[in-house]
């Protein structure tokens, strides 16, 4: 699957920003941005759920059955995640060289990656909870994000995701310098064949190609049917809740047979369409402050909060604040861990994602609307 706040700015400044003043090209998308942490924050309600059916409740068979839909769309977040990365990251892999594109995604990707998985590598050290991630292979891969060719797991809970990501950074930026910067056609041809051999191995990458076609038909305005465009976005995003909550996927060559599968794909994709064009019902529901709060913090609540679900798990299970009647429970344990979690994201999102960034370039990450970076 696949992301600050420097400033967080008004309802009406975002409002402002959804739609491209005339003669003027915008690279922020509000509804994008306040997608990316609904998307998280998604992910984060899905693992508190299917967590708890794993490891608490999961004798219970009803608990397990209600609990299962909810807990599949609930993972859907990150392939929207994933349409977001391809739809923000063409601005910048035009903007910058390959050097400076790598430079800038370094330090808005890594510090933060890096802190949580030598937390998570010291505590499976000294508990080998985990030992087939206990290995030099393993740890090395993880923080090269060679993971995928060693056939080893990420380290960092929810970090599997960020391994595609960094993939799908360094083959898009490629194949745009060779293609349309230094018309390298040979360099050209070699990245178009790892492109395609990335989707092919890897179908869950077609979510990336789906948000940078979704890019290019928006700055060139190509809005399809826009006088159905609302009706349109309501009947995808339903068809994507149906469909999610259905089954999850792995996205394996053997899960496309599934019909649900391309469906779930390709409805991802226009929903994000219509929900990103002027004049969303997204954008304008999403269009204030705490969206897009959530939206700049989303990547640091990515990865933050299974350290915060498996404490304050841990907790409640010592105090035995889990019982028979999983509903109150349940309500108690999502009321102490949201707050906990979104505090916590805060402090890490300020001192752990946005200091590197801004004090290695001596710039904030968000800055005018017009040139504002979007995280992929």
């Amino acid at each position: 699957m696949t992301g600050a706040v420097g400033h967080i700015k008004t309802a009406d400044a975002i409002s402002s920003e959804t739609k491209p003043k005339a003669g003027k090209k915008t690279l922020f998308n509000a509804p994008a941005h306040a997608l990316r942490g609904i998307a998280s924050l998604m992910v984060f309600f899905a693992h508190l759920l299917g967590g708890t059916a794993e490891h608490i409740y999961a004798a219970d068979t009803v608990y397990v059955q209600l609990i299962q839909a909810p807990w599949n769309f609930g993972r859907w977040g990150v392939e929207l995640f994933f349409v977001i990365s391809g739809f923000v990251i063409l601005p910048s892999v035009k903007r910058y060289a390959p050097k400076d594109f790598a430079v800038r995604r370094f330090f808005r990707l890594y510090p933060l990656f890096a802190v949580l998985t030598f937390i998570f590598i010291a505590l499976n050290w000294a508990t080998n909870e985990y030992p087939e991630m206990n290995t030099w292979t393993a740890i090395i891969s993880g923080i090269l994000f060679l993971n995928l060719f060693t056939g080893t797991e990420q380290l960092t809970p929810n970090a599997w995701s960020l391994t595609y990501e960094v993939i799908f950074y360094v083959l898009a930026c490629l194949l745009f310098h060779f293609s349309f910067r230094t018309r390298q056609w040979l360099w050209s041809a070699v990245m178009v064949v790892a492109a395609i051999a990335f989707v092919v191995t890897f179908p869950i990458a077609i979510y990336f190609l789906f948000g940078v076609i979704i890019r290019l038909m928006y700055d060139r305005e190509l809005f399809v049917l826009p006088k159905y465009a609302r009706p349109l976005e309501l009947l995808c995003l339903g068809i994507c809740i149906l469909c999610a909550s259905a089954q999850h996927f792995g996205y394996k060559h053997e899960d496309l047979a599934n019909p649900l599968a391309p469906l779930t794909m390709v409805f991802t994709a226009c929903y994000f369409y219509f929900a990103i064009i002027p004049n969303s019902l997204t954008g304008r529901i999403l269009g204030n402050r705490f969206f897009s709060y959530l939206g700049t913090v989303s990547y640091s609540l990515y990865l933050v909060h299974p350290y915060t679900y498996f404490a304050v798990r841990g907790l409640f299970v010592k105090f035995e604040l889990f019982s028979d009647d999983w509903l109150s429970s349940m309500a108690l344990f999502f009321l102490v861990t949201t707050p906990i979690t979104l505090a916590i994201t805060h402090a890490v999102h300020k001192c752990v994602e946005l200091w590197p960034y801004e004090w290695f370039f001596k710039q904030r990450i968000y800055r005018k609307p017009e040139t504002q970076e979007q995280l992929a």
